[in-house]
């Protein structure tokens, strides 16, 4: 039997649900780079996410910082849109109060 990269030796519940690693893989799907880089005279760089956002740098931040934080949280928005009830969490997060 094969090993399955996703669980732990010690994980007696085993892989990752398919609903979490679906949840996952489409807000990877969703959440990419679309065209060009575009310099503006002021110094801005921007690029547009496959979501409608403009990505962009910023005074304290580069535009490879704000393209992952963005993925970061569409991942996270995703998976807390999917996660059981009773898991534990970083940011506590009430049933009524999960991200949209």
């Amino acid at each position: 039997m094969d090993h399955d990269p996703r669980t732990r030796d010690d994980d007696p519940a085993g892989p990752v649900s398919a609903t979490m690693h679906r949840a996952k893989a489409l807000a990877r799907a969703a959440h990419v780079t679309v065209g060009q880089v575009r310099h503006g005279a002021g110094g801005d760089v921007e690029i547009d996410c496959s979501c409608g956002m403009v990505l962009t740098n910023g005074p304290d931040w580069s535009l490879d910082e704000h393209i992952r934080l963005h993925r970061a949280e569409a991942r996270y928005v995703a998976l807390s849109r999917v996660a059981p009830a009773g898991m534990p969490r970083l940011l506590p997060v009430g049933a009524d109060r999960l991200p949209r």
